[in-house]
């Protein structure tokens, strides 16, 4: 039975006073109810170990945002996967459209850095999608397909089977639109195929898939509802806990 997530993604955003509090309203909002799904956190790098202080490990998993491509070593401003598993945290974010977009991450890297999360004990949220003229040109699936194989189908069925996957359109990150239900559907079940064509049946069926992309309150519950969407990773509605709480809650 794969793993029901919400995820949130503070992205660049909160001081560490502001992250910490937060947090800790997350944290006081999930000891009050009994979450039908794993509720997880990725903060910038400069909250993670003041975060892992003050929240229960049992209820709310920590992450990162990113990490680096190398173990260690001249980066100057990098921070490594065994600098992130030091602070507590359990997950990291990979992939994400504006790491590939803005700092022009190639799967090379990709393949590099999820490699290096899993030797450090890092459950990697891999993000995958396209953007919206490639959906208008009709090679949204190609664009994601690609995406799955050149960054993860080098491991092997056992590491893939530690893998979060989370497919944003990068046409809905940000801007109020949502791809609709069937659209979420209709690529959570293209993408399980894809896992399934290289690592069989049970891997893709214990695959957690999450949906990215304006997800809020008022639209979690429909995209939950549907077989293959296992959850979702929240940018803007995880900056404050009552809407965080409200896609948290619509499982």
């Amino acid at each position: 039975m794969r793993k029901k997530i919400v995820a949130g993604n503070w992205k660049m955003n909160t001081t560490l006073p502001e992250g910490v509090k937060l947090a800790k309203e997350v944290n006081e909002a999930l000891a009050g109810v009994n979450a039908k799904c794993d509720v997880i956190i990725c903060v910038p790098f400069t909250h993670l170990a003041s975060v892992n202080n003050v929240i229960d490990a049992n209820k709310l998993g920590l992450g990162a945002e990113n990490c680096a491509d190398h173990k260690s070593g001249a980066y100057t401003g990098e921070i490594s996967a065994p600098m992130v598993a030091s602070t507590g945290a359990k997950y990291v974010i990979l992939g994400h459209s504006e790491r590939r977009q803005y700092y022009g991450e190639t799967a090379e890297t990709l393949r590099a850095k999820v490699a290096l999360a899993l030797e450090n004990g890092l459950t990697p949220i891999f993000c995958i999608g396209e953007v919206l003229e490639e959906r208008e040109n009709n090679k949204h699936f190609d664009v994601v397909k690609a995406q799955i194989e050149e960054g993860l189908f080098n491991l092997s069925a056992e590491d893939f089977g530690k893998i979060i996957l989370a497919y944003e359109p990068v046409w809905a990150i940000g801007t109020g639109k949502t791809a609709t239900d069937d659209q979420a559907q209709e690529m959570h079940h293209f993408i399980r195929s894809v896992v399934e064509g290289k690592y069989g049946k049970e891997v893709a069926e214990n695959t957690s898939i999450l949906y990215g992309g304006s997800c809020k309150p008022s639209n979690a519950k429909a995209l939950f509802a549907k077989p293959d969407v296992d959850g979702g990773l929240i940018g803007g509605a995880a900056l404050e806990a009552e809407s965080f709480m409200g896609i948290v809650t619509a499982f």
